[in-house]
């Protein structure tokens, strides 16, 4: 899992950080999925992933981007 960088987000519109945003928590809800079975070996990934939301909502906040 690779770290997205705020650099490249604020080069989106709204409308494609919001399905990115989407993607995003899909993935997230997979991966806790897998870690509550002991599917996922790479539990770091975890935080990686929580931590690209918190970039995209950040983002969209910044370019006023109202409801999440």
């Amino acid at each position: 899992m690779k770290a997205t960088k705020a650099k490249e987000l604020r080069d989106k519109s709204v409308d494609d950080l919001k399905v990115m945003l989407a993607k995003e928590r899909m993935a997230l809800h997979e991966m806790r999925r897998k870690a509550g079975f002991r599917d996922l070996k790479d539990t770091q990934s975890l935080k990686v992933q929580r931590h690209n939301i918190a970039r995209i909502l950040t983002v969209i906040s910044e370019k006023g981007g109202g409801e999440n």
